[in-house]
Order: structure tokens, then sequence, then C-alpha cells
């Protein structure tokens, strides 16, 4: 086992776990903006090999998580919605106002970043907004860091074939273990949630979703090593100690949590 894998995971969870459950919801906002500050900017460094990302928009799009809950609901919709042609419009302004030294390659390198780590990382922030989302938002964490740490274990254990080159580590055995294992979580806190917390949360759904929010952050785990792989290098940064960076350790989590949210509304 990695020690400093275990040790920074011990270290970390205690601190996600007093922001989540202590904090309200502006200053659990203003974490995901500096999370989302931190991912991003591990995105910028790592496809600045191959384009010239506009760091500053992406820097801005981060700020405005901050905001999620401070602007009026009946206008959030709005903003959300048309945050994505702003962004466009602004990024093409860009490449005008510069006279193609920012180019498409740049601009469409920097928007992507921003679609993949700012918009996915609002929807945390959405669900934890949501009513009774301080108990939701953890169906979300199971579903992502349950399966990392089941498909880590399963796959040093009884790992033997290979699942895909895009990342050589992963087994079929882990990835299979990982999902299993991170839907057995939910069901536990699914009792928990429904006989000492008053919800009454059903069990086929929870499992239902559970799968399917665990193959998908496995597909985020996935698309984050894509992008590594393509610009030659093993981690964002080495910001967490066995972890790698910051987008690293919340690509499965930030991947799934745009389906999370539309499961808990139907929830």
């Amino acid at each position: 086992m990695d020690v400093k894998r275990i040790t920074s995971g011990l270290l970390g969870f205690p601190l996600v776990l007093i922001i989540l459950l202590l904090g309200n919801k502006i200053i659990v906002d203003i974490a995901l903006s500096i999370i989302a500050i931190l991912s991003i900017n591990e995105y910028f460094n790592a496809v600045k090999k191959v384009a010239n990302p506009v760091k500053w928009i992406g820097y801005a799009s981060c700020f405005s998580i901050a905001l999620i809950h401070i602007v009026p609901q009946e206008y959030l919709n709005m903003i959300v919605t048309l945050g994505v042609p702003i962004i466009l419009v602004i990024l093409f302004a860009q490449v005008v106002a510069t006279e193609m030294k920012t180019n498409f390659k740049d601009i469409a390198y920097t928007f992507i970043g921003i679609f993949y780590v700012v918009f996915f990382i609002m929807f945390v922030a959405f669900i934890d907004g949501m009513p009774n989302g301080k108990i939701l938002i953890w169906y979300a964490i199971f579903a992502a860091w349950g399966t990392d740490i089941c498909a880590y274990t399963v796959g040093k254990c009884i790992g033997k074939h290979k699942f895909s080159k895009v990342s050589p580590k992963k087994s079929v055995e882990g990835c299979i273990g990982g999902t299993i294992g991170s839907v057995i979580l939910m069901l536990i806190y699914t009792y928990i949630a429904n006989t000492y917390w008053g919800m009454n949360y059903p069990y086929l759904f929870i499992m239902e979703i559970g799968i399917i929010l665990s193959l998908i952050g496995q597909i985020g785990d996935f698309a984050a090593s894509s992008i590594k792989r393509f610009v030659g290098i093993k981690d964002f940064s080495n910001l967490i100690p066995g972890h790698g960076g910051m987008l690293d350790r919340i690509d499965s989590l930030i991947f799934l949590a745009p389906f999370a949210y539309a499961f808990f509304t139907i929830l």
C-alpha cells in the first residue's frame, strides 16, 4: 500500500468533513471556488505544452462559484444558462482583439477547461444547496471516492486483467470491485439516513444510481488520465502527496456531479 496516499487521505478527509458538515452554503461555495482555481491552474499548466490558454477568464469563471448562493435564485438559472455563450463570446473577442495572437486552438483548450472544471464543480455547489443537501452530497462522495478506494484496494489484491491503455494500472477486477464497494457504502449510508435522520430514500433507487454514478466517475478518472497521457505528464501536480494534484483527486467527483444533481432532483 502507498503510505503517502493513505496518510494524505486520512489528513484531508476531516477537512472535507468539517467544511461540508459545518460550513453554510456560502462557505462551501468559497471552498469550492478555491478548489476550482487550484484545479484549473493545474489544467492550464498541463495543456500549455500544446496551447496558450486564456487563463484570466478561467480564473474569473472559478470565482463565480463563490457567488452561486449570493445571486437571487430568480436570476441564477438565467446566468448559468447564459454562461456558456457569454464565455464563448469573450474568448472569440480575445481572438479578434489580439489579432489572432490568441488563436482558435488556444480558446478551444480554454473553453474545455472551463467547462470540465468550473461547470462541473458548480454542480457540487448545487447539490450542497439542495434541500437535505448536506445528506445528499455524501452519496456523490461515496460514489466517487468510495469507488476510488475500493477499486484501488481490489486492484492491488486481485487485479490481473488490464482495463485500458489510457490508464495501464487500472484493472477490470478493480473497476468492478470499485463499483460494488461504493454501492455497498451508499446502501449502508441510506440505512443510517432512513433510520436515524428521518429520510425515506428507496434502496433500489439508491442502488441503481450508485451503479450509474460509480461508472460515470470511473469514466471521469479515465478522462483525466487521457488528458495527462496526451500532454505527457503523470500527475497534474504534486499538491497532495500520493494523490497528485487537486484535479487528480476530484476528477471522478466532478465528472459525476451533474448526473448526481439530476438524480437527486428526482429523489
